[in-house]
This record gives C-alpha cells, sequence and structure tokens, in this order.
C-alpha cells in the first residue's frame, strides 16, 4: 500500500454501484454552496447515495472541489465503510454537439482529477456529443465498446495523484478502475445525462444506445422552456411533457439505463411521491429529499448501515 492510500472494507470505492446491483433505487442530495475543506466533513454522513455537485450554473471550483474531497476522505469513511460517499459533478459544458463538448473536455479531466466519482452531462442533444463526453473520461488503454460504439479514450496522464489519494488507490489502480461503469465491470465511474430539450428528446434512443452510461434525467424545468412553458417545472404536466418524460424513460429502459427524476406534486405528501415515483414513472434514481429516502428505503427493505 503506497503513501496516502487507506484500507477499504468495501471492495467496491463507489458504493452507487453496489446499492444499483443489489436492485436497490438511488437517492441523491444537491451540493451548490461554497466548496470547502469544511463542507466535505460535514457532509460525509449524508443520507444520500450520492452528492451532486451544481457546475453546471455555478462556478466552476476544481480547487474548492479538490478541498471538498479531501474534507469528505479525512471525515471517513462512512457509515458503509467507504472511504468517501460518492460524488458527481455536473458540468459546465452543454451537450449540444461533438464539436463542443470535444472543445470543452478540459473541464472533464479537471473535475476528475479531484477524484469524484462521476459526471454529467447537460442538454445532451446529439449521440454524437454524448460519444465525445464518454472517450474523454476515458484512458486510451480502456478497450471495452471501442469499435463498437465508442472511439478510443482521450484522458491524458498526469491528473491521477490527488484523484488516486482520494480514492485510496495506488496511481495505477487508479488508471485501471477509472472507467465508466457498467461499461466496464471494473470501473468505478458512473455516467449520466440530462435529455432536457425536445431536440435531445427527438434523438433520445439514439443517445441513449451510446456504450458507457449509468443514467438519464429528462430535466423537466428546461424541458417546459423548450416547449414554450417556463411554468412546467413540477406537476401536473402538460400533454406534451408527459410525451417527454416517457420518451425518456423508454429510451433509458431500452438500454438498461437508470432513469432519474422527481415529483414536487404539491397534492401529494412524501410517501405518495415516492411510491409514484417508483412504481408508476419507473424511476431508479431519485431526487427528493432526506424524508423520501428514508420512506424508499423502507419499501424496499434496504437495511441502515
Amino acid at each position: 500500500m503506497t503513501e496516502g492510500t487507506q484500507e477499504r472494507s468495501s471492495p467496491r470505492i463507489n458504493r452507487c454501484i453496489e446499492l444499483y446491483e443489489s436492485g436497490e433505487p438511488l437517492y441523491y442530495t444537491g451540493m451548490s454552496e461554497r466548496l470547502t475543506y469544511e463542507s466535505g466533513r460535514e457532509m460525509v454522513g449524508t443520507f444520500a447515495d450520492f452528492i451532486l455537485v451544481e457546475f453546471e450554473h455555478h462556478g466552476l471550483d476544481t480547487r474548492g472541489l479538490v478541498d471538498f474531497m479531501r474534507g469528505l476522505r479525512d471525515a471517513g469513511p462512512t457509515p458503509s465503510g467507504h472511504l468517501t460517499p460518492t460524488v458527481l459533478c455536473t458540468l459546465p459544458v452543454n451537450g449540444l454537439s461533438e464539436e463542443v463538448v470535444q472543445a470543452n473536455d478540459w473541464q472533464i479531466r479537471h473535475i476528475l482529477a479531484a477524484g469524484v466519482h462521476g459526471l454529467v452531462l447537460c442538454h445532451a442533444r446529439t449521440p454524437e456529443a454524448v460519444r465525445a463526453f464518454v472517450e474523454a473520461v476515458r484512458y486510451p488503454h480502456a478497450r471495452l465498446g471501442v469499435g463498437e460504439g465508442l472511439g478510443e479514450g482521450t484522458r491524458g496522464m498526469g491528473g491521477q495523484g490527488v484523484a488516486a489519494e482520494i480514492w485510496g488507490l495506488d496511481p495505477m489502480d487508479y488508471i485501471r478502475k477509472a472507467d465508466p461503469w457498467p461499461l466496464n465491470p471494473e470501473g468505478e465511474l458512473i455516467l449520466g445525462l440530462k435529455i432536457e430539450d425536445r431536440h435531445g428528446m427527438h434523438r433520445a434512443f439514439e443517445i441513449a444506445a451510446v456504450p458507457g452510461l449509468f443514467f438519464s434525467e429528462w430535466g423537466p424545468g428546461d424541458m417546459g422552456v423548450s416547449h414554450g412553458n417556463p411554468d412546467w417545472h413540477d406537476p401536473p404536466y402538460g400533454p406534451e411533457m408527459d410525451h417527454a418524460r416517457n420518451t425518456i424513460q423508454a429510451a433509458c429502459e431500452a438500454e438498461g439505463l437508470a432513469f432519474l427524476c422527481s415529483w414536487a406534486d404539491p397534492n401529494m405528501d412524501d410517501d405518495a411521491r415516492i411510491r409514484h415515483l417508483l412504481h408508476n414513472v419507473g424511476a431508479r434514481i431519485v431526487s427528493g429529499g432526506e424524508e423520501m429516502a428514508r420512506i424508499g428505503h423502507q419499501i424496499t427493505g434496504r437495511p441502515t448501515p
């Protein structure tokens, strides 16, 4: 074991993979406040299965992100025995085209170098853009999927030191494990999308078929704006929104991706919302807060760590 690494009581670095493989839905919490070492220490005991750090609309603070990840690590392990909770980040770049993603792939390298466990590409509109996203995450030695919907990875050596430290690995072990799951069964990164406008919706099945993805959401706020109505963030929805959600959920189901959804219906309590999401909407990743997560755990019989 090299200097800076720690013993792990779990075979997985990314707990979300363990939970999902066991059939459990995932619950998350957002993080859009200032990223500091102290805020990382405070969040190590979060109820959530993953923390989603918001860079889509907030400043890209990779120095703060490193401090946050080190705070999580130093305050760990988590109650489940993992070094840190799973952390994902939304990217500032939108998935408008292959060229746009490739021109901004430095964002992917910088964020991954902080030791996070996954990324989310917003406004995914074309399969070419999504393919460029997956390729930018991967090192060139990773061959699963290459020639079968993906080109060679473009992530370079040099940014693995801090990330390996956060993961409790030797840098060479980090390079082997920093690959998208479930494309790579041994990978520890999870990649998601927001197919959140009418342009992406029309190509949802093509987009979802790109290898290397784990989940997608339908982004009701932006989807509503794209359909001309900024008030359609929350239900009840019009038929255009129901069609958009059902289309993206069906695309996810067709490709075995998890579907992420919220349901802030003011006419439902938390129990009704979580049951609706799990049993009617087909959500496998849920936004909604700690109480909904607690109820969801009871529904599926998830043991408490």
